[in-house]
């Protein structure tokens, strides 16, 4: 079985773990295997545990995939966290972060063998359950990086998989006139009506709602590149929180992010997400509801839109313009360039912060901040990336 695996892996997982583009699929090809079994049992188990995965999706019913699947990623979760609690260093870094990488992948594409959408909208339940595992690693590969950035910024294999990602561009100083802008209408009153404008919490809620906005709209104009995956590494904690007490407005955002995958809906750990995950969503809401009800017609719009190519008036941009507007955005630099200017930040923080904010998480918040309280466009892109160093708690 573990030939098999491995074979598969090698010659057809590997590919689909990149996103057009060569160099880094290379990079989990050749290099990660040969990273694995040269002492990294724990990233050997988790490249196994995607493969048969992946061997799953074409035989669902197949109990030895999944038996396989589950053994092998329950000896990379045990591994991986003992790892972790050892501590990272530079000669774990890279490992690790491709683990967590892996673990993400594992995460995301389980969630196919599923079956909560019940398709029809006059039979809803209870029974949809978010899916946060998602958040929660690729949150993890966040504080892999963020942890580990003195060592990693210098890998061979590290830096080619971050820079394949689309460089971040967003604009947080523009709400109202975005494409997503409806789903910030109201923000303001909402939270003066719970008392959470007189909370501590509350500058930290309301860019919660601005960064994941902005990501969307971001994303939104080159979805072909991968982007809209980015949203669930760079949403902060608070947001996160948001989506487990079920806010009204935390989840019409994230029905129109799941709505963003659908133009990935080729990659087989992706078929189907956009359609489910959307579907379970609105069966959350009243269709009743005047407030949001309208603001979930986009994305059901779009998951029930049966052509292969949505169109750009139904998608609301062009995705012809995707080339252009990746160059702009590499202008101002890579994902890489951005992640030195924010580390660099964050480090600085954490040694002038008050001890009040000596926990890592919340020197990251603070960092965000003051980031937005800025509205040019440089330290909006900075305010971005500095979610990517938020540490998240281990429980």
């Amino acid at each position: 079985m573990e030939l098999k695996l491995l074979h598969h892996y090698t010659t057809i997982t590997c590919k689909t773990l990149a996103i057009a583009d060569d160099v880094s699929e290379n990079i989990w090809r050749d290099t990660v295997p040969n990273l694995a079994f040269s002492g990294a049992s724990f990233l050997a188990d988790a490249l196994l545990a995607v493969s048969a995965l992946h061997l799953r999706s074409h035989t669902p019913h197949d109990q030895d995939l999944v038996r396989a699947s589950h053994a092998y990623m329950a000896a990379t979760l045990s591994e991986y966290g003992t790892s972790l609690s050892n501590g990272i260093t530079e000669t774990n870094a890279e490992a690790l972060f491709l683990t967590a990488s892996l673990i993400a992948f594992q995460s995301t594409a389980s969630r196919i063998f599923t079956r909560d959408d019940s398709g029809d909208l006059k039979d809803r339940s209870d029974g949809y359950v978010l899916p946060l595992s998602w958040f929660h690693s690729f949150q993890g590969v966040k504080a892999v990086v963020a942890s580990s950035w003195q060592w990693l910024r210098n890998s061979g294999i590290v830096i080619p998989i971050i820079e394949a990602q689309p460089a971040l561009n967003l604009n947080l100083a523009e709400h109202e006139n975005t494409f997503f802008g409806d789903l910030l209408v109201g923000l303001d009153e909402e939270l003066a009506q719970s008392g959470e404008d007189e909370s501590p919490g509350y500058l930290l809620t309301r860019q919660a709602y601005q960064h994941a906005v902005a990501v969307l709209n971001w994303a939104h104009k080159i979805p072909q590149t991968g982007a809209p995956l980015v949203f669930l590494a760079t949403v902060s904690r608070r947001f996160i929180e948001l989506l487990e007490s079920r806010r009204p407005r935390a989840l019409a955002i994230l029905a129109s992010y799941f709505a963003l995958l659908k133009c990935l809906d080729s990659l087989w750990w992706l078929r189907g997400v956009a359609r489910r995950e959307v579907m379970g969503i609105v069966s959350l809401f009243d269709p009743d509801d005047e407030e949001w009800w309208p603001r979930l017609q986009w994305p059901l719009r779009i998951v029930l839109y049966e052509g292969d190519t949505i169109p750009s008036d139904v998608w609301g941009a062009d995705w012809n313009d995707q080339h252009a507007l990746l160059q702009q955005a590499n202008r101002n630099g890579g994902f890489v360039t951005h992640i030195e200017l924010l580390s660099k930040m964050f480090s600085a923080m954490q040694n002038t912060t008050s001890s009040a904010l000596r926990d890592p998480l919340d020197v990251a918040s603070h960092a965000e901040a003051v980031l937005q309280d800025r509205a040019l466009q440089a330290s909006a892109n900075m305010m971005a990336l500095s979610e990517s160093l938020h540490v998240p708690q281990v429980d």
